[in-house]
């Protein structure tokens, strides 16, 4: 098993997109704009999804990684952390879905 996290991908994706000699995909996708890598975000979702509907292991990993890094690159740009991602996922963690529902007030 892998020890990489990813915090260190939000590191690496930190580190490129401040590369300005024209090398790094994740700067160049970065100037872009968060329209484009929305967009690239979407795409990789889609050939996720596909990839677990064709039930084709390999596909589903390589397409979750696609997946992964572009949600860091939009994150990026947005400047949301996954520090402040994973405090919501632990707040939302603390009672169960239901109980979440059961508890908010009436529209």
């Amino acid at each position: 098993m892998t020890n990489f996290t990813l915090a260190e991908l939000e590191q690496i994706v930190a580190n490129r997109a401040a590369a300005t000699d024209g090398s790094s995909y994740t700067a160049s996708l970065i100037a872009k704009g968060q329209h484009k890598a929305a967009q690239k975000l979407g795409e990789e979702a889609v050939e996720t999804v596909i990839a677990a509907m064709m039930q084709d292991e390999k596909a589903v990993i390589s397409e979750s990684a696609d997946l992964l890094y572009h949600l860091m690159v939009v994150w990026k740009i947005a400047g949301v952390s996954l520090e402040s991602v994973m405090q919501e996922l632990d707040k939302r963690t603390s009672q169960t879905g239901l109980q979440e529902k059961a508890a908010r007030k009436p529209e």
